[in-house]
């Protein structure tokens, strides 16, 4: 099935360039054929997308790729993570299915009913779900036969208190946290990023969110591609929740660059 021409973009960066900056989260927007299958009201609604969606993620990573001296590949999702959320495992590998958020959310971030009792979730994965990861899978494949090896780095954010949907949100809650994978995230990334985001006010090492996004075509098996997850505490960039963006952004977006720049094919 093709996938929906709103559901993500692939933009293209420099031929010679192994990274993908991967920005699932930050959307807002939800299909009115979707929306029918959730229960909140409108008010609820837009309150649940202030807390769930990375706001402003897409724009850090366009600021960054702009001023990157290596233009890097972007793929960005065009809708809401309460559509699908295209980074979740999805089958009974995925531990966020204990609070009802595994590829297809059934709770809110606060545990409450987003979805009726026996929703079922195939519909949408195989929509929407399926061909993002399908297409995910290419643009990986396209950069290792371009370049010999792919980078991804995921570009989330998170709140600065834990919401009640987190299962690992007791322990610190650096300004920058680096998610990362014992295949995956090579010492080299990892050092890296933890010098391009120095000035923020420290990094922290998988908390309070840990891992990383591959393709489960390469997952684990194709040390190839390299992975990264940057989640960015709110408050150093934004208003929370849901509100605009301050001037913050555009230092992130400058590290992000660094970043990028140093990841030449």
């Amino acid at each position: 099935m093709n996938h929906p021409p709103e559901s993500f973009q692939v933009l293209p960066g420099a031929d010679a360039s192994p990274v993908i900056l991967h920005v699932p989260h930050s959307s807002r927007v939800i299909p009115e054929s979707v929306r029918r299958g959730i229960v909140l009201d409108d008010g609820a609604l837009a309150r649940e997308l202030d807390h769930i969606t990375d706001s402003h993620t897409a724009d850090i990573a366009a600021a960054a790729a702009a001023a990157a001296p290596v233009t890097p590949w972007r793929f960005v999702n065009g809708l809401s993570r309460l559509v699908i959320d295209p980074e979740r495992f999805p089958d009974e590998r995925e531990e966020m299915l204990a609070v009802g958020m595994g590829a297809v959310y059934t709770r809110t971030t606060h545990r409450e009913r987003l979805r009726p009792d026996g929703f079922d979730p195939r519909p949408l994965t195989d929509r929407y779900f399926h061909p993002y990861a399908e297409a995910m899978t290419r643009a990986v494949a396209d950069r290792l036969a371009a370049v010999g090896r792919a980078v991804i780095i995921d570009v989330h954010s998170y709140p600065t208190r834990a919401l009640p949907y987190e299962l690992h949100g007791d322990g610190p809650r650096p300004p920058i946290c680096l998610g990362t994978d014992p295949f995956h995230t090579p010492a080299g990334l990892l050092g890296a990023a933890e010098e391009a985001f120095a000035g923020f006010g420290g990094t922290g090492l998988d908390t309070p969110f840990a891992g990383t996004y591959v393709p489960l075509e390469y997952y684990g098996k194709d040390d190839r591609v390299g992975a990264l997850m940057v989640e960015i505490r709110r408050d150093v960039y934004m208003s929370e929740p849901g509100g605009p963006a301050g001037p913050g952004l555009g230092a992130l977006a400058a590290a992000l660059a660094e970043l990028v720049g140093g990841l030449r094919a």
